[in-house]
């Protein structure tokens, strides 16, 4: 089926204005991609600092500078129930990361708001804002040249579209990004179908 002539027409449009965008972005992630992690390149002091509170056997692994090292970038926090999950993830990553032979540190957290909680009340108004921050504290998580690839755990649509702006600042690093899930809400489909028609 074709494509309709004016989702074409606007497509076109979005590819040329973004043409010289878009080839700074790939000139970009081309060099980091050439340069690669360059924990060599880091002064004893910078190395240590960076992996200061290592267990032992991860301290060794990373300073062999053969294996990979993922850092964990997270929207945990207590209050949110959709978060709280990630509060047992980081572990269960590490483990599963020196199971392949690499070592994976939490590298940052970034703000998680819900704007189900502010609606109404001044701070909602931050909503759409704390993208921006969480796009910039993902950033500064990965800012120090240690790690070769990157988790990202969050949920909400401004957590997740933040994080993401931040993973492409740094889109030379492969990426997961991990939802906790969904919430249940301890009833069965047929009693929240019936709760939604009364």
């Amino acid at each position: 089926m074709p494509l309709n002539p004016v989702v074409s027409a606007v497509t076109e449009r979005i590819i040329e204005r973004s043409r010289p965008y878009r080839a700074a972005y790939l000139n970009q992630l081309a060099d980091s991609i050439q340069q690669g992690v360059q924990r060599s390149t880091l002064s004893c002091t910078n190395l240590a600092h960076g992996f200061a509170a290592f267990p032992a056997n991860d301290k060794l692994v990373l300073k062999q500078q053969k294996n990979p090292s993922v850092a964990i970038i997270s929207a945990y926090n207590d209050m949110l129930s959709a978060h709280q999950p990630y509060e047992r993830f980081p572990a269960i990553i590490k483990d599963a990361v020196r199971q392949i032979g690499g070592v994976a540190q939490f590298g940052g957290g970034v703000p998680a708001m819900c704007d189900g909680i502010t609606q109404g009340q001044p701070g909602m108004e931050l909503s759409l804002f704390s993208r921006d921050t969480i796009a910039m504290s993902t950033a500064i998580a990965l800012s120090h040249n240690m790690f070769d690839a990157a988790v990202y755990l969050g949920i909400c649509d401004k957590i997740v579209p933040g994080l993401l702006i931040g993973a492409l600042h740094f889109g030379h690093l492969p990426a997961v990004f991990i939802p906790s899930g969904p919430m249940t809400t301890g009833m069965s489909n047929s009693p929240v179908v019936r709760a939604g028609q009364d």
